[in-house]
């Protein structure tokens, strides 16, 4: 008898319950929809021939970017991100482009339903960024 109530101890304690996450911006997303306004020049993001996904977990993002057919104009990043209200600022950790590594994005985040739309202004003097970006993204898990 003392081996089986050790056995359910056992089974008990070390049963992995699943990570419970009230922030609905966790998850995997890919986008529908990107607009960036520049110099008063209004464009589209074609992703029409292009997967654009983004992960977020509780502490950290990243993204990636390829063409459906082959691998060019590959491109990817990562790091970690603060949410406060609305207000989501990314870290950019990982990248290959040097001018924008280590720079904070922060944007303005609503998550509607399965929709998270993502809003803000992107400027890194060193790269010759400056740019308004909306961008709106599917749930997929």
């Amino acid at each position: 008898m003392k081996r089986i109530v050790f056995f359910l101890i056992i089974i008990i304690c070390s049963k992995r319950t699943p990570l419970i996450t009230n922030n609905k911006i966790e998850g995997t997303w890919e986008m529908v929809y990107a607009e960036i306004i520049e110099n008063d020049s209004l464009k589209l993001k074609d992703l029409s021939n292009t997967s654009f996904i983004k992960i977020i977990n509780k502490s950290h993002f990243s993204f990636f970017n390829q063409e459906n057919s082959g691998t060019k104009n590959y491109y990817s990043g990562a790091g970690s991100y603060i949410l406060k209200d609305g207000n989501y600022t990314e870290t950019l950790n990982f990248t290959t482009v040097e001018a924008i590594k280590k720079h904070q994005f922060s944007f303005k985040t609503v998550v509607k339903g399965d929709t998270l739309i993502q809003s803000g202004i992107e400027k890194v003097a060193a790269a010759g960024i400056n740019r308004y970006i909306l961008e709106k993204y599917i749930k997929l898990n």
